[in-house]
């Protein structure tokens, strides 16, 4: 397919400013981006932007999607007795089938959030991948040590992705944290991080009692002990990362290592506030994760942009603190450079076809004094037009544009909900 976006304000967020233009999208990649001018291609299909804002999709760098079957279901919770008590018995049952038809429920919200990427770590991670090409989601997808797969079953996946040059899918190695994981699984994702040379990410420092018990079993923080294991050796980073000491932060700007922050996540279950403008004065690349739709409980990478800088006013108790280019730029080139996403950071010509339109036309973001503060300060999922992920415009206008029936979406993840949660006497 060959699009030909006329008369747009175009955002490359690569420190331009907003310009008006054209934009042409051919196959997966973009062909053209700048002044307006007279085309002389034939194209599949022209769409007239009338002054709407293109840009770079949103990341989602941190997520459980196939959590909706949780959404709403243990609320108001601390987070040890949510994810021991309710989360983890719940999620016993799961089969890789359910996987597959959960995550299409996430990947939907996705779209009418802006969302063009996540970087999710749950179960059956190859059916995820499965609903992620059957769907046309692109994604970064943790391997972490189960009881159904061998690490010569994770060989062969990895290798398999890998070695696809136009798969929408990656596979990185991960833990799920230091206090629910064993020294063999350490040891297990160390070799396989250690063999292939890639990133490695965990949930780190997300709540002071998972800290200081770290210090009192190892005399160390979370940190501290995966850098001694060697598993930051080839970069990569944390999720949460909240309680960070001076050492830690140095750890993080030694390795080159990306926090992702998750205020929505972090806030519902008062685990803390991660100190962003901290991290980023002092060199650390920061960006934005839904966290699952289970803590958080929504897919929105408004009401994380919206907290990220809430947050770090209050906490630095300075009005000036993480300015709103700065917050947008966490949740699109931050997110990109954490997930390896060189070819989707930015829009420029040769880079992957993963744009948004946000509708400008709404009361929210008028008047057009700074579209930038506008989209981060008053913007909110009714601003997403459109959202192409690989060349293809998957929604538009409110309508998805993908291959499966969305009410046959809903219905599916509904009875897979009810089941469950009758498994565990959970539901009535």
């Amino acid at each position: 397919m060959k699009y030909l976006f006329k008369n747009a304000r175009i955002l490359k967020m690569n420190g331009e400013e907003i310009f008006f233009g054209d934009l042409i999208v051919k196959d997966n990649r973009i062909a053209y981006v700048g002044k307006s001018i007279d085309h002389k291609d034939t194209f599949d299909r022209i769409i007239q932007c009338d002054g709407n804002l293109l840009m770079p999709g949103f990341k989602n760098c941190h997520t459980h999607s196939p959590m909706v079957f949780l959404r709403s279901f243990a609320d108001d919770l601390p987070l040890q007795d949510w994810l021991f008590n309710y989360c983890f018995p719940a999620e016993k049952n799961l089969t890789g089938e359910d996987i597959y038809h959960l995550s299409k429920l996430a990947f939907l919200e996705y779209l009418s959030s802006g969302i063009t990427a996540c970087f999710d770590q749950y179960f059956y991670p190859h059916m995820f991948i499965k609903a992620c090409k059957d769907f046309g989601m692109r994604s970064l997808v943790c391997f972490m040590p189960t009881s159904y797969y061998s690490k010569e079953d994770m060989m062969r996946m990895f290798e398999k992705e890998e070695n696809d040059v136009h798969s929408l899918t990656k596979y990185c190695f991960s833990l799920h944290s230091e206090y629910t994981t064993s020294k063999e699984e350490v040891d297990l994702i160390n070799e396989l991080v250690h063999h292939y040379k890639v990133p490695f990410y965990t949930h780190l420092s997300e709540t002071k009692k998972e800290v200081d018990e770290c210090y009192e079993k190892r005399g160390m923080s979370p940190i501290e002990y995966f850098e001694k294991e060697g598993l930051f050796d080839f970069g990569g980073g944390g999720y949460h990362c909240i309680y960070m000491s001076d050492k830690d932060i140095e750890i993080f700007k030694k390795y080159n290592l990306s926090v992702v922050s998750n205020p929505g996540s972090n806030s519902k279950l008062a685990s803390g506030i991660c100190d962003i403008e901290k991290l980023r004065k002092a060199g650390v690349n920061v960006c934005l994760g839904t966290d699952g739709p289970a803590s958080n409980n929504c897919l929105d990478m408004f009401k994380e942009m919206m907290l990220a800088f809430s947050f770090a006013k209050l906490k630095n108790m300075d009005a000036s603190a993480l300015p709103a280019e700065e917050v947008l730029k966490m949740a699109t080139v931050n997110g990109s450079k954490a997930l390896n996403l060189k070819d989707a950071d930015i829009l420029e010509v040769g880079k992957l076809a993963d744009i948004i339109m946000i509708d400008l036309s709404r009361p929210n973001m008028r008047p057009l004094l700074n579209i930038e503060k506008n989209i981060v300060f008053s913007g909110s999922k009714e601003n997403i037009k459109m959202t192409m992920i690989d060349g293809k415009i998957l929604y538009e206008d409110g309508k998805f544009f993908v291959d499966e029936d969305v009410e046959q979406i809903y219905q599916k993840s509904q009875e897979i909900t009810i089941k469950l949660l009758k498994a565990v006497g959970r539901y009535e």
